[in-house]
């Protein structure tokens, strides 16, 4: 048996790697996403007050760690009584408008930074080539507005959390501070920055270049790393249209069928499960009634557009239908086409947040409201990556005894997985020279999903650990299994 290893994966967030293992005639017999880092959030927050929760789990990540602090918030909020519909409207309208402004940045980040070298260079370009760097010296124009909108986004979450980094804003059952109109103006005027409409704008741009990206590569890209999945994603509770702050469950499988049929947020316990294998830190979540092997399902950008009935937003609604009609409006199963759903939804942001900013009830000193204390709180909301589920249970003394995530990475597991045995199976297979591009396409199928490895390495329960001690000389002195 010969292994293939690609260690670390690059352009993700986090730590992983990939083994193929090739038999004699080089082919392929078994391939295997690893991850490789450990960090066991979900059991040293335990013992701290609930209202630090929303402080300490967006330290999960630098990346999106606004995620985190407002789904931890939300189930904060039910502890303390409130449910989502009970927050004032300022409150509700400030988180929303933080949660746009994360959404909007982490996409501008994947889209322009890890993934365009490989669409603007192709996959068999030597590495060097293969950066933000060479994107900015080939395509500065499309650099520049890259790094700005993504600037747009992070100063979003600096005027209203304070940083733009681990800030603060959400407490429970509200929010500490509403808009000023001076920051407000900050974004709409254009002055310091490029305005609100100026995102709009290079949204719509962005999204053409895409569009002519796959007129050109529709081949390639209706092909590669296309598998038939199912689909989950949170929509809004009334109209079923995209929702990524609050909203109900919603699943498919890879024909379209209902799996799960609006479900809400605290009953996911009721329908959801998680696997373990002894090769990653990763768990497996799949739904209880389809089974391990067939209840798994994407999330993120792509999910969403095929879950959702359509978009609030009349620019980023446009945008969805020419996107469907791609599959005559079947469900889209293909890898590829997450980059172009990521750029509708970045638009969507866009509108959503000129709305907001637009909207005096931000500028309302009325933040906070309380209820009746319970045992329990459930937070759901649609990171960048997709669906993120916060679920805390605590004592009489205020304190975490239990601590349950179910990360947007880690739904993609079996995904990401599978991502990798297609290419395995379609370009590496009974192939006696292993190009480094061969290679390169194993990423490029795994950067599709935008992973954020480092947030999804939680541990509830046993996990597979296998520690090795080695002297000096690389003999094995002692190991220990679990």
């Amino acid at each position: 048996m010969k292994k293939l290893v690609i260690d670390p994966v690059t352009r993700v967030e986090g730590h992983g790697k990939v083994t193929i293992q090739l038999d004699e005639n080089n082919q392929v017999k078994d391939s295997y996403f690893h991850i490789v880092e450990f960090r066991g959030f979900e059991r040293f927050i335990q013992g701290h007050p609930y209202w630090e929760a929303p402080v300490l789990v967006q330290r999960l990540c630098g990346i999106c760690p606004v995620s985190h602090h407002l789904a931890a918030a939300k189930a904060i909020d039910q502890i303390v009584g409130i449910d989502p519909d009970d927050l004032s409207v300022p409150a509700q309208k400030i988180r929303r408008l933080l949660h746009f402004g994360q959404v909007f940045q982490s996409h501008a980040l994947h889209f322009f930074y890890l993934a365009s070298p490989d669409l603007l260079f192709g996959v068999d370009e030597a590495p060097s080539k293969r950066n933000v760097v060479q994107v900015a010296i080939k395509n500065p124009d499309l650099a520049k507005k890259g790094i700005l909108m993504r600037k747009f986004g992070q100063e979003i979450i600096r005027m209203i959390a304070g940083k733009r980094i681990h800030g603060i804003s959400a407490v429970p059952g509200g929010v500490h501070k509403k808009v000023s109109i001076k920051d407000r103006d900050y974004f709409l005027s254009g002055k310091e920055i490029p305005s609100i409409n100026a995102m709009i704008n290079w949204s719509k741009e962005i999204i053409e270049f895409m569009k002519g990206y796959h007129e050109t590569n529709k081949k390639w890209l209706d092909e590669f790393a296309a598998y038939a999945s199912g689909h989950l994603g949170l929509v809004n509770k009334k109209t079923g249209f995209l929702e990524l702050y609050d909203g109900n469950l919603r699943a498919i499988d890879g024909d379209g069928n209902l799996t799960l049929h609006d479900v809400p947020n605290d009953d996911y316990l009721q329908y959801f499960k998680e696997g373990v294998e002894k090769w990653s830190y990763l768990k497996f979540p799949y739904l209880k009634h389809l089974g391990k092997e067939k209840g798994w399902n994407r999330v993120g950008p792509l999910a969403r557009m095929n879950v959702c009935s359509g978009i609030e937003t009349p620019f980023a609604e446009k945008e969805r239908i020419i996107f469907k009609m791609m599959t005559e409006g079947k469900v889209n199963n293909r890898t590829m086409y997450s980059h172009w759903a990521r750029l509708i939804e970045m638009l969507y942001c866009a509108e959503m947040m000129k709305n907001l900013l637009n909207d005096d009830d931000i500028l309302i000193n009325d933040l906070v409201r309380k209820g009746n204390r319970r045992n329990e709180g459930i937070g759901i909301i649609e990171a960048p990556r997709g669906t993120l589920i916060h679920h805390y249970e605590v004592d009489e003394k205020d304190r975490i005894t239990r601590c349950n995530l179910i990360v947007s990475t880690t739904h993609n597991n079996e995904p990401m997985n599978q991502a990798v045995k297609w290419v395995a199976n379609h370009v590496i297979n009974g192939n006696s020279e292993i190009t480094e591009g061969m290679m390169n396409q194993v990423e490029v199928a795994i950067r599709a999903y935008d992973p954020c490895l480092s947030c999804a390495t939680h541990a509830l329960g046993e996990m597979p650990l296998h520690i090795s001690l080695l002297d000096h000389f690389g003999n094995l002195i002692d190991e220990r299994k679990n």
